[in-house]
């Protein structure tokens, strides 16, 4: 039977290649992206281009990329006082984790995904979550990710399976797994057309790509594609 999924495509790094992951995996491919007034709201801005220059480097691919869907999840953000949705200097909070952490955004995200996929009758969801080089947020470990979709699977009454491809993989190996699945040309389209800063900064391109080359995300990204292209 045709397998379908839906793809948690924010606009970064890591989205973009769970999207070019999951379109050499199965037969029709969707995508969902939220705006939930973060800091960082360009990111949702480079997901069309990104989208439309995927489809036109595979034809391929573009055979199965199907609609692309946006939720506006605004609760979330007037909820949140984090530095991902306020205009406040990223520090590590009194909990030993870094501000940036927005509590229960991947939750909601993964439970808003499935309300989607149950109606368009997709039973495979892909996010970029990994523990292997990230922030320590909790919503991000593999035991989270294994608790939800159980909890999801019973609170639907429908099978769903959600797939981290890069669970396992630090940043290096991200970069590499996107040169295994699309060679230079993903690469290049990761590099001009995605966004990982937590500040928005599209300003200054580096040799990684846009971004302040100050913040978390921005130093994970960098580092990931250093040691990458020193393999």
């Amino acid at each position: 039977m045709p397998e379908s999924a839906l793809v948690l495509f924010s606009g970064g790094q890591d989205s973009a290649t769970c999207l070019a992951w999951a379109l050499e995996r199965f037969d029709q491919v969707e995508t969902i992206g939220f705006d939930y007034g973060q800091r960082h709201r360009v990111e949702l801005d480079c997901r069309a281009a990104f989208r439309s220059r995927l489809g036109a480097a595979f034809p391929q691919w573009n055979a199965k990329l199907g609609p692309d869907h946006t939720l506006a999840l605004d609760a979330l953000g007037a909820l949140s006082d984090t530095a991902m949705t306020r205009e406040t200097e990223i520090a590590f909070a009194a909990n030993g984790l870094p501000n940036t952490f927005v509590p229960g955004r991947n939750l909601l995200f993964f439970t808003f995904a499935a309300a989607l996929a149950y109606r368009r009758g997709l039973r495979h969801i892909v996010g970029g979550m990994c523990e292997t080089d990230y922030s320590g947020y909790p919503d991000c470990r593999d035991d989270s990710i294994k608790a939800l979709q159980v909890a999801i699977t019973l609170g639907m009454d429908r099978r769903f399976v959600l797939h981290t491809p890069l669970m396992w993989r630090d940043k290096a190996a991200t970069w590499a797994l996107s040169a295994r699945l699309g060679g230079q040309a993903l690469i290049d389209l990761t590099l001009e057309h995605t966004h990982t800063c937590y500040r928005g900064d599209r300003t200054r391109r580096h040799p990684w790509g846009y971004g302040c080359a100050t913040c978390p995300a921005c130093d994970l990204r960098r580092r990931g594609f250093d040691s990458f292209m020193a393999r």
